[in-house]
């Protein structure tokens, strides 16, 4: 599986902060914010990601993560010439897939706590279809919403209706199997012009390919969308509180490819000392240094070497794609993480 990451668009929502800079390298408390999404892709999994961007910023993109060496990945580049839909995106990440199936998130979406991408990931097969995820909103009218039935089947699709049938908004994260392409060259442009997510995974819905993962039962999973002013400072105070009660980095590449064993310790050190003295840098030297007698200070538990299907508690029987995420499981993902986690 590819990982596809969004980092287009004009920002509109944020203006001027955008006028010269792309909305995805705003910062987000103390790191860009496609750092966050790129995180998010290397927790579940995927070495492989590929950022798609506008002429303007993509050079940016280029000098801030490179060709991924750093981080143990690869990292390639693709170019959207203008704002044409998230379903775009799909057909500009084809040739980088190869036909393989594309884990692809927003560049404004920041997700913490275990989502089950990993466990995702790694029981996809052919034939598999879209996988998307339900994150439980106050104001559903203001996203695409996901019916689901009593069995936990989705059931229909909505964007941004007056009337929702469910509180399950879909969140900026799709994992789309190899038909993906041919599904979005045979969809038409909205009204706005543009490549519609929404009709790709209702496409997949017609089909009985659909399956939503509902993270309603998930108290220590976070969803936020930094689209907007409000949003981004919320999500940067919000980090910046988690990252203070746990007591480790989130959305940190650096620390996630290390603790996946993508890098060594050698490595996480060489990826420190590329950077300037600072507390960025502070933060990841400190990940090879800590007190592990200090309850705060435990990093997250490393990536074992050999798979263990049915101990290892990222194996994909233990959680299941459209399986409830019941506490006791919860209890079994966050014990792979590692580290202290929060339930709110």
């Amino acid at each position: 599986m590819k990982g596809v990451i969004l980092a287009g668009g004009t920002g509109s929502r944020l203006h001027p902060l955008t006028a010269v800079v792309s909305k995805h390298l705003l910062p987000v408390h103390d790191k860009p914010m496609i750092f966050y999404p790129l995180a998010t892709l290397l927790e579940g999994g995927i070495s492989e990601v590929l950022v798609i961007s506008t002429p303007r910023d993509l050079p940016a993109y280029r000098t801030l993560l490179g060709d991924g060496t750093r981080l143990g990945i690869r990292i390639g580049y693709a170019v959207q010439n203008r704002p044409s839909g998230i379903a775009e995106g799909v057909l500009l990440a084809e040739e980088f897939c190869a036909g393989e199936p594309m884990a692809l998130i927003l560049g404004d979406n920041v997700f913490h706590g275990p989502i089950g991408l990993d466990l995702v990931h790694s029981g996809f097969a052919e034939g598999d279809g879209a996988v998307v995820w339900g994150f439980p909103v106050p104001d559903p009218e203001r996203f695409g919403v996901v019916a689901l039935d009593e069995r936990g089947t989705p059931v229909e699709l909505a964007e941004k209706p007056e009337n929702p049938r469910s509180n399950l908004a879909v969140t900026g994260l799709y994992v789309l199997d190899r038909t993906a392409p041919e599904r979005v060259r045979a969809l038409s442009p909205s009204r706005r012009g543009e490549l519609e997510i929404t009709d790709l995974n209702r496409a997949y819905l017609r089909d009985g390919a659909l399956r939503v993962v509902d993270l309603t039962s998930a108290g220590d999973v976070t969803w936020l969308d930094a689209g907007t002013p409000t949003a981004l400072l919320s999500a940067s105070t919000t980090i910046a509180t988690l990252e203070g009660y746990e007591g480790r980095p989130i959305g940190c590449p650096e620390e996630v490819a290390w603790r996946r064993g993508h890098i060594d310790d050698t490595g996480l050190a060489r990826a420190a000392a590329d950077l300037p003295p600072g507390p960025y840098r502070d933060r990841l030297e400190a990940l090879l240094t800590l007190d592990l007698t200090h309850p705060r200070s435990i990093p997250a538990q490393r990536a074992p070497d050999d798979h263990q299907t049915g101990t290892d508690p990222r194996s994909p029987d233990l959680y299941p794609p459209n399986a409830p995420l019941t506490t006791t499981k919860r209890a079994q993902i966050r014990e792979g993480w590692g580290g202290q986690r929060s339930s709110r």
